[in-house]
């Protein structure tokens, strides 16, 4: 772990539109800088673990991060996916809940969870925009809820693409993927198999079949193309086509 360079200016930031930050004036994102900070976590490192203290609150910049929990008898279960934009801790509680571990390199903008406090209490944009957060992660809790439980094999590995595809359209701005999508995958094969519950066999055997049947296209081992996002909608069990 190390302090990155300092970017001095919040409107060239990547996850600027994207972030708890999305909805600031200028005023607002002067208060920002004056107060942000930033770190670096290398691949595999630990950015929080559960029952520990959580000093700062953050917004992920770069990289991929996973949360999950670790039961007593040892087993871990995944609990969700850190992405650019995404917020790690909650106001108003200083522990985390859950073990945050570095995929990639990781870059956070972080705030001093007191005075993230007081700036939400003094900032409506920061509060109204970290409620919509909020609720937006309740959904995807509920969604991940039914593809542990209910989904095939099969629908697991789709309805994870669909996920990403709708989350990298949502870092560009775009309401839904426009095909043809070239997907980057955060995960290796090991860790897609952690995250939904599967074995490294099951999650490469159901892409090989997605791609031999056309849903998806390899690109190479991380990027993958998906030239019909209805039809890999219809393959996560997503028969209404919304999204």
């Amino acid at each position: 772990m190390h302090m990155a360079p300092r970017n001095d200016s919040c409107k060239s930031c990547p996850i600027r539109h994207s972030a708890v930050c999305a909805e600031c004036d200028a005023d607002e994102l002067a208060i920002l800088e004056q107060v942000k900070s930033y770190r670096t976590y290398a691949p595999g490192e630990a950015i929080a673990s559960a029952g520990e203290p959580l000093d700062h609150l953050s917004s992920l910049v770069t990289g991929c991060a996973t949360m999950s929990r670790t039961l007593e008898d040892g087993r871990r279960q995944s609990v969700g996916l850190l992405l650019p934009a995404d917020f790690i801790g909650r106001p108003g509680r200083n522990v985390s809940l859950y073990d945050i571990e570095a995929v990639s390199e990781v870059t956070l903008c972080r705030f001093e969870r007191l005075q993230f406090e007081k700036l939400v209490r003094n900032t409506p944009h920061i509060a109204a925009r970290l409620l919509t957060m909020t609720l937006d992660e309740l959904d995807a809790a509920r969604e991940m809820a039914v593809t542990l439980g209910r989904r095939t094999a099969r629908e697991k590995i789709a309805s994870f693409l669909v996920s990403l595809a709708r989350r990298q359209s949502a870092a560009t701005k775009l309401s839904v993927p426009k095909a043809p999508v070239v997907l980057h995958l955060p995960l290796s094969r090991h860790e897609i198999a952690d995250h939904l519950g599967l074995t490294i066999e099951t999650v490469s055997r159901q892409l090989t079949m997605l791609r031999k049947t056309g849903v998806i296209g390899m690109v190479d081992s991380r990027d993958i193309a998906i030239p019909d996002f209805e039809r890999l909608q219809l393959e996560a069990g997503e028969d209404d086509g919304t999204g």
